[in-house]
């Protein structure tokens, strides 16, 4: 039997229709929100426009942050995925808090039992959902020296930021489980006291790093059976003026990796380089099976010959392994960034 032109066309037309029904965005789940304190947006706060998202939901939500400091102690959830958060300057969109390890928990008991908190409820912006993306945001713990106190605490996988502030002083960075891949870009990263801290494998590309006491700049935590932990690729170590000793590194568990590769040092890191972390009684020796190591380190601050003997020059050869497919990739061959 054959059917007429209007007739194919009339049921075209309704296959068309059920189809972008079928795949249109949800109206009450938008793709793109906006937050602004100016009231011009979806929402007036960060954590509103999080809260809104759909649970577990498979397609991107980007959410464009107006400037504004945004005084907010931020959690984005393990089932809030695939979330953007772009700010519209990184210098002028600021999300701050000052909470520190320490500090009396308001109305009473925190969720765990404590009257006080810790270093892990001290953050400023809790990320535990996995591929998030942050952009064009400064992220603030200004709760001073005082302690612990955490701007960015990141738990969940396939985590990215580009073109982001972190400040704090100590333990500004907690990159930290051992299952999160998470990739810094042009970023800056400040801090006191180990600075950049956890248990996670991170690559930081083209990020400036600063030091602002003499100290130690990362802690890592790294498992016996991950292959890499935290990799600087690129990246620039400062200080602040009144810094004269700084460590690339101590071991705040006994299989810490950390390798800087093709970094230009500033004067303050001391010509060994690295610290053992001696006179911690849990984990003694850590010497033994810490792997730190350097490639065409320049500056002021690289010293080759004078560095600790257990830690390691990388080769040639070796230095080609660190590529972000071998570092991040794992079993979804997951690429934060084309061509690499």
């Amino acid at each position: 039997m054959m059917l007429s032109h209007s007739v194919k066309y009339a049921a075209l037309t309704l296959l068309l229709l059920l189809f972008s029904k079928v795949n249109a965005q949800d109206p009450k789940y938008p793709s793109e929100i906006t937050v602004s304190q100016q009231g011009n947006g979806n929402y007036k706060t960060i954590q509103e426009a999080i809260n809104s998202i759909r649970d577990l939901g498979e397609k991107e939500v980007t959410i464009n942050i107006k400037n504004g400091i945004y005084r907010e102690k931020i959690v984005i959830p393990s089932w809030k995925t695939k979330v953007k958060l772009i700010g519209e300057s990184k210098d002028q969109t600021i999300i701050t808090n000052n909470d520190y390890s320490g500090k009396v928990v308001a109305n009473g008991l925190d969720a765990f039992g404590l009257a006080k908190m810790s270093t892990y409820t001290s953050y400023t912006v809790l990320i535990q959902g996995n591929d998030v993306t942050l952009e064009n945001l400064s992220i603030v713990n200004s709760a001073g020296r005082v302690g612990q106190a955490v701007a960015l605490q990141v738990e969940g996988d396939r985590f990215v930021a580009k073109h982001c502030n972190i400040h704090g002083n100590q333990d500004t960075l907690y990159a930290a489980t051992a299952y999160s891949r998470q990739f810094y870009q042009d970023c800056f990263i400040e801090g006191t006291t180990d600075f950049i801290f956890g248990k996670a494998t991170a690559v930081f590309q083209n990020c400036t790093v600063k030091n602002l006491s003499d100290s130690y700049l990362t802690a890592a935590s790294t498992s016996k059976n991950q292959p890499y932990g935290f990799v600087f690729l690129n990246c620039k170590i400062v200080a602040d003026s009144a810094v004269k000793k700084a460590y690339l590194g101590r071991p705040w568990r006994p299989y810490a990796k950390t390798v800087f590769i093709n970094c230009d040092l500033g004067k303050h890191i001391v010509p060994e380089g690295w610290n053992p972390w001696k006179g911690d009684k849990m984990f003694p020796d850590k010497e033994q099976t810490t792997f730190y190591a350097e490639f065409k380190s320049s500056g002021p601050g690289a010293s080759p010959k004078t560095r600790l003997s257990w830690t390691k020059q990388l080769s040639g050869k070796e230095a080609k392994t660190y590529t972000l497919k071998n570092i991040l990739g794992g079993t979804d061959q997951w690429t934060p960034l084309k061509n690499n």
